[in-house]
């Protein structure tokens, strides 16, 4: 009986010998290696040291940045107004109210304003925004802030987070009334670019690494949100002069491109979580 004993023993040692091997394996590479081996830089490294999300003014993370556009403050409302983005309007509450009233009556409000996010502990400097609904409801949006150390070729640098509003609601943390965003960020950021490239407005494109590659990770709203973790940068065509070629688009390392058509084929399993 004590050898049985023993052995069983010796038994479960192994399995948990290998189950925790096994579990520092998944953390070690899904937590180190991976995210090092998937990181770039070579088209602006200063963008390595910007922050990688926005956040909330509790200081939890809100959505992550994935856009960056390059130009003189001027250059971007142009360039953003002849995308088809229009400004979004400063919080107050005539503005609170004519959201309420739009949302009730099914009335356009094609300029309503947009939370709070922070980046370098200030709020966003630019926000724009595409309705599709009738209502506040849904719309595309996307926040800018200024960046004075971070330029390419003598520009300043705008980092952005581009989300698409689904839905109203109340916050799963706060409870506060809020907009809640689609799980699919990617999609936003490239559609924004189409949208500036389509106008004529960028003379040149790059990705660099942002938050990384994620599979599910909440926003300061509780908002899932998945992504290849890419930062898109767009720079704008001096005086916005329309650009009747399209933009030089700098190529990525062959890994990041692997990654990404990886992740290609992934996105339609996770539309389909994005149902429950």
């Amino acid at each position: 009986m004590n050898v049985k004993r023993q052995k069983l023993k010796r038994r479960i040692l192994r399995v948990g010998l290998a189950l925790l091997a096994l579990i520092s394996f998944y953390y070690l590479m899904a937590y180190a290696i991976l995210p090092a081996y998937w990181k770039h830089y070579e088209h602006n490294p200063g963008l390595e040291r910007a922050p990688k999300t926005t956040v909330k003014s509790w200081g939890k993370a809100g959505d992550p940045l994935n856009v960056a556009l390059v130009g003189t403050e001027e250059e971007i409302i142009r360039a953003m107004i002849r995308a088809g983005w229009q400004p979004a309007t400063r919080r107050t509450l005539r503005a609170g109210l004519r959201i309420a009233e739009s949302e009730l009556l099914k009335r356009p409000y094609p300029n309503a304003p947009v939370s709070n996010l922070y980046v370098w502990g200030r709020r966003q400097d630019l926000a724009f925004e595409q309705v599709i609904s009738k209502g506040p409801r849904k719309r595309h949006h996307v926040r800018f802030w200024r960046s004075q150390q971070l330029s390419e070729e003598g520009k300043l640098l705008w980092l952005g987070a581009a989300t698409f509003d689904r839905s109203v609601g109340l916050s799963r943390l706060t409870w506060e009334i809020t907009h809640h965003i689609a799980p699919d960020v990617d999609t936003e950021r490239d559609k924004l670019m189409a949208d500036l490239q389509k106008a004529g407005q960028l003379v040149k494109l790059y990705q660099v690494t942002s938050v990384g590659a994620t599979v599910r990770a909440t926003n300061g709203e509780g908002d899932w949100y998945y992504t290849d973790g890419e930062l898109a940068v767009g720079v704008l065509s001096t005086g916005n002069a329309v650009q009747a070629a399209p933009p030089e688009e700098l190529a990525s390392p062959q890994k990041i491109k692997a990654k990404n058509s990886i992740w290609k084929r992934l996105q339609g399993l996770f539309k389909f979580f994005e149902k429950f």
